[in-house]
């Protein structure tokens, strides 16, 4: 396994941003699923850093791959939701309250 280098530095940075678009997601939501610090590049990437140490790429890899499962599985959930709007007036309120809810907790 080769060491953590520039290269790998900005070739994930710009990885990441790309397949954030891809899932219309931030920095923001990332940075939530991997525990970092700070919604910065930088702290992103610390953290997929200390994976790399664990693993190598393959385990920033797999990593990513896990969030981006769990990402598949939050977007399926919704339309469950959506239909139960429909039935709940305050539905949509609901909603709200429960991601401030988490905002605050995450």
């Amino acid at each position: 396994m080769t060491n953590w280098s520039n290269e790998i530095n900005e070739e994930l940075a710009s990885l990441i941003k790309d397949w954030l678009k891809l899932h219309g997601k931030t920095q923001a939501d990332l940075s939530k699923k991997l525990q970092a610090i700070s919604t910065r590049m930088p702290a992103l990437l610390e953290v997929l850093e200390r994976e790399y140490l664990l693993g190598g790429l393959p385990k920033v890899a797999a990593r990513l791959c896990e969030i981006e499962s769990i990402w598949e599985n939050e977007k399926e959930a919704i339309p469950v939701l959506e239909s139960q709007q429909d039935d709940d007036p305050f539905g949509q309120l609901d909603l709200i309250l429960q991601e401030i809810k988490d905002d605050y907790e995450g």
